[in-house]
């Protein structure tokens, strides 16, 4: 089943979510390869496809597991939690509808 992992920014994440981007990229990357991935991205803090400074509020990801509990533990795993990048993380099962 898919999974929607919406994920909320600590204040100033920025240096953070730079710091800790190339190890959370990998883990996407390995979940696409897999034929896993729907779709991955940040929410940028201002209307922008590039926000500078601004920096970002959290991201989306929607990928497939086999359970909600294997989405918890991927989550709970990624790199962006010990760079502590992300304040809260919701896990919810998705629905993919259109297209």
């Amino acid at each position: 089943m898919w999974y929607a992992i919406i994920s909320e920014d600590v204040e100033n994440s920025l240096e953070k979510r730079k710091n800790a981007r190339p190890m959370h990229v990998e883990r996407l990357q390995d979940l696409a390869n897999a034929g896993k991935l729907l779709t991955a991205g940040p929410h940028p803090a201002i209307d922008s496809e590039d926000p500078g400074e601004a920096g970002f509020t959290g991201s989306l990801i929607i990928a497939e597991f086999d359970s909600l509990e294997d989405a918890q533990t991927w989550a709970d795993a990624d790199p962006y939690i010990d760079a502590g990048v992300y304040k809260q993380v919701t896990i919810k099962p998705f629905k993919k509808v259109l297209p």
